[in-house]
């Protein structure tokens, strides 16, 4: 049994895959802050490191305690929207953190890395559906650390020969349990929940995009299918068959207007959104490519936006209480 080091593992997305590695027979252990994470999303019978991921001498004893095989970084400032405002906050949390969390594995010997990245390396793409060797042109510094991130693992696997894989995710919605619900306050379907338990209406920046319905379009990828992504990456890792970047979504475009109209067939109502102003640095749309995560995981999405909704709803209720 090999045991992989997960850092911000008691995060929304690092929980379901703590989960996903038990369920592979990988022991996982947890290295967070806990600046967004929470300790009840953890397992009992996991071993939790509170510590920053810039902390280079915890990291390593960690990893030579456990004799940990690799690392899944997940830990990092996601919102595009605020590394605008704080760039250089965004480049030392996401950037100066990786930097000695991949010190800290090289001291240690330890090669293989899972790397969380982003569609939104991607920017305002050329073409959809967006494949890999789409143009890098990132709209934002949180997307601009993503794809230094990259680069940091490439290098390494040219300096010292470490597998990695960069999982490019898409817009990740939904929980595999009541209890990993998402807190985010950047994700559009907690935002709509926020707004109408707040007796607001849901807002929808923008409806005059060159889309067929006027609103964004993006590939929505329920938490449990990318967390099982996460798994085959893994393995992949260990089998020696990395070194590559790979989309993560559903392959297929759905509109703000469309999840709006679901979310209120899942509750039963009219939810009434709100049209305001276009938000800047949104592209009209952007979806993935599936094709090379079909052929080199041998891994593809099961669930619809209806379990993406439902579930997210059945666990909201878990996340205000």
């Amino acid at each position: 049994m090999t045991t992989w080091l997960v850092t911000g593992g008691a995060g929304y997305i690092g929980a379901h895959v703590v989960r996903e590695l038990i369920q592979q027979g990988i022991t996982p252990i947890v290295l967070d802050n806990f600046s967004a994470g929470l300790r009840t999303r953890i397992p009992d019978n996991v071993t939790i490191i509170e510590a920053e991921i810039s902390d280079r001498l915890a990291v390593e004893k960690a990893l030579r305690d456990f004799d940990v095989t690799g690392v899944v970084h997940l830990a990092a400032k996601k919102a595009a929207g605020d590394s605008v405002e704080i760039p250089l906050y965004y480049y030392t949390e996401n950037v100066t953190g990786l930097i000695a969390l991949l010190e800290a594995m090289q001291s240690v010997g330890v090669k293989n890395f899972l790397y969380s990245s982003s569609a939104a390396v991607y920017g305002t793409p050329t073409a959809n559906p967006i494949t890999e060797s789409e143009p890098l042109l990132p709209d934002s510094p949180y997307g601009q650390t993503k794809v230094i991130g990259e680069w940091l693992a490439k290098d390494m696997q040219v300096s010292s020969g470490m597998n990695w894989v960069a999982l490019r995710y898409f817009n990740v919605a939904g929980a595999a349990h009541d209890s990993l619900g998402d807190n985010s306050v950047n994700n559009l379907i907690p935002m709509v929940f926020r707004a109408l338990g707040n007796g607001e209406r849901p807002k929808i920046f923008g409806d005059d995009y060159p889309t067929p319905d006027g609103t964004c379009i993006r590939d929505y990828i329920h938490v449990e299918d990318l967390a099982a992504a996460h798994g085959a990456a893994v393995r992949l890792c260990e089998e020696g068959r990395a070194n590559l970047a790979i989309n993560v979504g559903r392959g297929e475009g759905v509109s703000v207007a469309e999840v709006m109209a679901m979310v209120g067939e899942v509750l039963g109502k009219d939810i009434n959104p709100e049209i305001v102003g276009r938000r800047a640095g949104d592209p009209p749309a952007s979806f993935a490519d599936v094709g090379l995560s079909a052929e080199k995981l041998q891994w593809s999405a099961q669930h619809d936006l209806r379990s993406m909704v439902s579930s997210a709803w059945s666990a909201w209720h878990k996340v205000i209480n």
